[in-house]
């Protein structure tokens, strides 16, 4: 038979849980910001300026001089040793190497736990609004997911009471970003954390803590992870991406040593293991304190960029437009007056130059469609005043049709 005389029809039966698979309305609106002259405060993108990239070429020369033949060959699963060391000592809290997981990025990370923790059904507690890439990895696996309701200061201790369930609806873990969320680049206070922690504990729910941003404070650090208050209750992920490069594509989890195995056995299923190359790579570059001197260079690059925005914002923005300023991180969160919408404004920013993401895309349930999250790593401060500047250009017009 001749590939002309074959049935047309498809034989493919998609799963149940690929219908539930949305794009990144991110990555989606990534996308347009490639056009020429677009000045974009919508992604996630650290900025480039950071890159350690002198550090790097030292780095690959190094890890290709000394140990090339265990570099590109494969590796073990639960990631180059050295690397795992690194990032036990770095934590605040006694962390035993064995518990440290090395993964493609801290979004492998919440893929690995949505696999061995949510069954179809199973109930999943996330913050108001929450991370849209973990809404993502959640997702396929078919959970009912509920938000509880959340303030300036973090988490609502009496909404997540009345939402933990019990029996067989019981949640199965809080996913919770207490620093430097994103999206709305709020903070979890010290009382809020103690509270948490201790509420969550009386209920016998287990918290997964997500901590990509925890290194970029401004000018104090964040409270203690919640992680280190009760680590046999916690997974904790966290991220090389904010502080040396995104494109290495490592992460970590930190997990009991009872959930271990099975996250283990989830990364062997999906990658094998992390790029043996760049964990070396990054373990040679972060030799001898390297992080303790680069990551306050971020932090003064990002400060001064968060300043240049609410500066802009002050000067250009309706009065009955209003933003927060976050203590660290990446992101602002702002709110457009009554009766406007975010997703609708967006295209008329993008018609004068300016991109951002329409905060209802962060949202479990109920989104709200005047907010949006501003990123304000990025671009350079002149091209922060000119964003901020069309930005509130389009808002008029909006206003005004």
């Amino acid at each position: 038979m001749k590939p002309n005389d074959l049935p047309t029809t498809t034989p493919w039966t998609m799963a149940r849980r690929a219908a539930r698979m949305n794009p990144s309305v991110i990555r989606e609106i990534l996308k347009v910001t490639e056009k020429p002259g677009i000045i974009s405060f919508a992604g996630g993108l650290p900025s480039s300026k950071t890159f350690p990239v002198a550090e790097f070429t030292a780095a690959c020369a190094q890890v290709l001089g000394k140990d090339a033949q265990a570099a590109l060959q494969y590796a073990s699963s639960e990631g180059f040793a050295p690397l795992r060391e690194m990032v036990a000592a770095r934590l605040p809290w006694d962390v035993d190497p064995a518990q440290v997981l090395i993964t493609t990025g801290s979004q492998q990370g919440l893929d690995l736990v949505a696999k061995i923790l949510i069954d179809a059904d199973s109930r999943v507690l996330v913050e108001t609004p929450t991370y849209l890439g973990a809404l993502q990895a959640f997702t396929p696996m078919e959970p009912e997911i509920v938000s509880v309701a959340s303030d300036d200061e973090g988490v609502d201790i009496a909404d997540l009471a009345s939402k933990v369930g019990s029996g067989a609806s019981k949640a199965r873990f809080l996913y919770v970003l207490p620093n430097f969320q994103n999206p709305t680049g709020r903070t979890m206070t010290e009382a809020r954390r103690a509270a948490l922690v201790a509420k969550a504990a009386e209920l016998g729910l287990p918290l997964v803590e997500d901590n990509p941003y925890g290194d970029l404070w401004f000018d104090t650090p964040p409270p203690a992870p919640l992680t280190a208050r009760n680590p046999e209750g916690s997974i904790y992920l966290g991220s090389f991406s904010k502080v040396l490069a995104p494109g290495l594509r490592l992460g970590f989890v930190v997990a009991p040593k009872a959930m271990y195995p099975k996250l283990l056995q989830a990364k062997q299923a999906a990658d094998l293991h992390s790029p043996g190359f760049n964990q070396r790579m990054i373990t040679e570059v972060m030799q001898g304190g390297f992080l303790d001197r680069h990551i306050p260079t971020i932090r003064a690059l990002y400060k001064g960029q968060r300043d240049a925005m609410l500066a802009a914002l002050k000067k250009d923005m309706p009065a009955d437009v209003t933003w927060n300023s976050p203590d660290g991180g990446m992101f602002l969160w702002a709110r457009l007056p009554e009766g406007m919408n975010a997703q609708e404004l967006l295209p008329l920013a993008v018609d004068k130059g300016v991109a951002f993401v329409p905060g209802a895309a962060f949202y479990n349930d109920h989104g709200d469609p005047r907010t949006m999250r501003l990123s304000f790593v990025t671009p350079d401060g002149d091209e922060i005043r000119k964003g901020v500047a069309a930005l509130a250009a389009a808002i008029a017009e909006q206003r005004g049709a």
